[in-house]
């Protein structure tokens, strides 16, 4: 008899392990789809601002349209090629605002303080919604790694996490540096 309350409490723990196993492993999930709900908005805002800065006509012509074709290839690119158009975004950012003098351009016209505030805002956010996002799929990889919930299923039929890698520099003018202006 005691042998059976022992056979049934071992297979007890083993169950509620599984479970809250299970339960951190939902939960992981939860927070990668949450992490990439906040990434993609600060992507969009980006390519937002910057799209409308290229129709703005305040930036010399040539960066306007690479700004704004730039801009409307990452809002439009398919899931595929989303990480390589926003890394595009970022280059073509850092090449028009590699001169601070059209930053100076931006900061003189009507409007202009706001909407370089807007894009350092939109600038500075993509790094760190990125960071969380990969940070979530670091430790839901971390968890579906181990044995036990590779043998039990534990990860049902959720897709294996990936990460987000993209070409987040933001230009040096809108940088940690530019703070104070």
């Amino acid at each position: 008899m005691t042998t059976l309350i022992w056979i049934a409490a071992v297979l007890v723990v083993i169950g509620v392990y599984l479970s809250w196993t299970a339960g951190r492993l939902d939960r992981l999930h939860a927070r990668i789809d949450a992490a990439r709900a906040a990434l993609d908005a600060q992507l969009l805002r980006r390519a937002s601002v910057a799209q409308e800065l290229g129709t703005s006509g305040i930036l010399d012509p040539a960066a306007s349209i690479v700004l704004y074709e730039v801009a409307h290839e990452a809002r439009q690119a398919a899931e595929e090629q989303r990480e390589v158009a926003e890394s595009g975004l970022s280059q073509a950012l850092r090449a028009v605002f590699d001169d601070e003098g059209q930053l100076e351009a931006v900061r003189a016209a009507p409007g202009g303080e706001q909407t370089v505030a807007e894009l350092t805002a939109a600038v500075r956010r993509v790094p760190m919604a990125r960071r969380f996002h990969n940070d979530a799929v670091r430790a839901a990889r971390a968890v579906r790694r181990h044995r036990v919930v590779r043998w039990f299923r534990l990860a049902g039929h959720a897709p294996f996490p990936m990460a987000f890698e993209m070409d987040d520099e933001p230009p040096v003018v809108l940088g940690d540096r530019a703070v104070g202006r």
